[in-house]
């Protein structure tokens, strides 16, 4: 298969197998092509492998993956088209080409606080854990993931670099691997443990980047299925169902203008969520003598549980009470729920479940601003079925789904009401519609 002629149908017809639409695999596959030119001219190297990874959506499950919650999400239909070829010298070379901007790294790589974090991350965590195995590999990518918008486009990074040097170094055919990583969803959490910088199962820790999520964003990025929603729990993950969305239903998305970074000054907010779980479960294993690894462990624990820690939490540190009852009610409750509704076409129930989550957001998580609670609000003021803001919060988007018919008519008037609340923010605003879309793919040169 090639991806350096752009008249071979190959390459866009192993992306509709993949559930890409005709359009999206042909605009898809042209971007290859051009990625594959680009390789080429810069490196002087031929691509072996192709990869698109996309973005992803938190349908419902704020903050719950870490404490061994709940969510239901699905990958968007825009992500990172990359090329690759492999090396032979140890050496990894990264290349933007949206932001025209390249990285080279080896084994004195120094740290940053650029963009070049993420792969920089990838590339020191493989060596630690497969020392000697690693080949290098030339990477050029481009993404249309709007930056820091809660579709996870930095973690689409670190899974490009991440796949790309796996594939390149054959690390699949490697004990090490083939001991930890069995399935999408054991290379999804560990793809997370690289990220936030903890071990997974044998395989040792190294400096992440600074953030404590989980691995939501790395299961629905490499675990999803075309036009379905899935239900994960984590910590480990598990899948506990698939939701096909109707074909008459769409997600339309608003990007609020107002970044949500999660490196630099940022993190301390992004972290915060997280550190309160962690606060809740040390008071509970001091007090019980228990050992649960999360939060969700130590609420199914035994009847009873989740008032015992509510009260000591209340007792010890009154200032979580509101981050425990959010965790509670959003992955308990509220997730299988509207997952129920979905499952039944009960969409006049699913709109409130929905709102329901984004107050608890506002009122209890504290991890909205006035951008995106506007977003969540005013679609659902022209019409939309359900919406919510998503992602880690701090800045970010909305989703809202809508009928098909309208879509266009609704995404107009969503985004003139909010200019009109938010002319600043909404002058960096981007407004699309999408479908539930495919997991992360490799297609072979």
């Amino acid at each position: 298969m090639s991806i350096h002629d752009p008249d071979d149908r190959r390459v866009a017809d192993a992306l509709e197998r993949a559930g890409f639409g005709g359009a999206l695999a042909q605009t898809t596959a042209a971007r290859l092509t051009a990625l594959g030119e680009e390789l080429r001219h810069q490196r002087g190297a031929v691509a072996s492998d192709a990869w698109f990874v996309p973005g992803r959506i938190e349908v419902l499950g704020k903050h719950t993956d870490y404490a061994g919650g709940r969510s239901l999400v699905c990958a968007v239909e825009r992500g990172i088209a990359a090329v690759s070829a492999a090396r032979d010298d140890g050496r990894l070379t990264v290349t933007d080409t949206r932001r025209q901007a390249s990285v080279v790294l080896d084994q004195a790589s120094p740290a940053s606080t650029t963009w070049t974090t993420y792969p920089a991350t990838v590339f020191t965590r493989l060596r630690r854990n497969f020392p000697d195995r690693i080949r290098g590999a030339d990477v050029v990518f481009e993404s249309d993931l709007p930056s820091a918008s809660g579709m996870s486009s930095s973690s689409a990074v670190m899974i490009v670099v991440l796949l790309a040097l796996a594939h390149a170094s054959r690390l699949d055919a490697s004990p090490e691997w083939a001991a930890n990583i069995e399935n999408d969803e054991d290379l999804a959490a560990y793809a997370a443990t690289i990220e936030n910088g903890s071990a997974f199962r044998n395989l040792a820790s190294e400096s992440g980047v600074g953030t404590r999520g989980g691995s939501e964003d790395h299961t629905a990025i490499l675990c999803s299925r075309p036009g379905r929603l899935a239900q994960y729990s984590y910590r480990p993950t598990r899948h506990e169902r698939s939701i096909a969305l109707p074909p008459e239903l769409v997600l339309a998305i608003g990007v609020s203008g107002v970044r949500a970074q999660k490196t630099g000054n940022a993190r301390e907010g992004y972290n915060r969520a997280a550190h309160g779980i962690e606060r809740i479960l040390e008071l509970w294993r001091r007090t019980s003598g228990r050992r649960d690894e999360t939060l969700a462990d130590a609420i199914s624990s035994a009847p009873g549980a989740a008032a015992r820690i509510r009260a000591l939490v209340a007792h010890d540190e009154p200032r979580l009470v509101d981050r425990f009852d959010h965790f509670v009610e959003e992955s308990m409750v509220l997730v299988p729920l509207a997952g129920d509704q979905l499952e039944q076409g009960a969409l006049d129930a699913f709109g409130p479940s929905v709102d329901r989550s984004q107050d608890l957001a506002e009122r209890l998580l504290g991890n909205q601003v006035p951008e995106t609670i506007s977003l969540a609000r005013l679609a659902r003021e022209r019409g939309a079925i359900a919406a919510s803001a998503f992602g880690a919060g701090f800045g970010g988007s909305a989703w809202a789904l809508v009928e098909r018919g309208d879509a266009d008519d609704f995404l107009a008037r969503w985004q003139k009401a909010y200019a009109r609340a938010h002319p600043g923010p909404a002058s960096r605003s981007i407004f699309f519609f999408t479908r539930p879309g495919p997991a992360a793919l490799r297609i072979s040169a």
